[in-house]
């Protein structure tokens, strides 16, 4: 997997998402990924949302996913850039 199929799967399952995928080696990833789809959603319930937009990949062509997930108002406050 790259960092754009990974993006695009997450743009396909979460709306209106902001997606950075980064890779160094293809099997170890970390995303920025900001939405108002998560809120009012605890970490690991934002995490979930992503892992079903992965599915199977997880484990498999996705070794390992470090994530950051911001809600808009979030990304904001924070001074992060999408």
């Amino acid at each position: 997997m790259t960092p754009a199929q990974i993006e695009q799967l997450i743009k396909t399952a979460i709306p209106n998402v902001q997606v950075a995928v980064q890779s160094d080696d293809n099997t170890h990833f970390s995303a920025l990924i900001v939405s108002d789809a998560f809120v009012g959603k605890r970490t690991l319930q934002r995490h979930q949302l992503v892992y079903a937009a992965l599915g199977s990949r997880m484990g498999n062509e996705i070794h390992a996913l470090t994530m950051q997930t911001l809600t808009v108002a979030e990304s904001q406050a924070q001074g992060v850039q999408q």
